[in-house]
């Protein structure tokens, strides 16, 4: 959307934002695309991967483990 509709509609621009739809303003003769609106991402904590384990791991919480064990003696 151009700079001019981007002003007119910010209201329903904003709406749009709110509802998980990313906007592109452009600017001149070319419309080049000069930024971005896009709805915020609630940070969740990025999922971790044991070794080459390509699946998803839980420990229990009354998972016990000794130094041997760990080290593998």
């Amino acid at each position: 959307m151009t700079v001019g509709e981007f002003k007119t509609n910010f209201s329903e621009v904003m709406e749009q934002v709110k509802a998980g739809i990313s906007i592109a303003v452009t600017f001149g003769r070319k419309k080049e695309v000069i930024g971005y609106f896009v709805p915020e991402k609630k940070n969740k904590p990025a999922k971790r991967k044991l070794g080459i384990v390509n699946a998803n791991v839980v420990f229990k919480d009354d998972f016990e483990m000794s130094d041997e064990e760990f080290l593998g003696l």
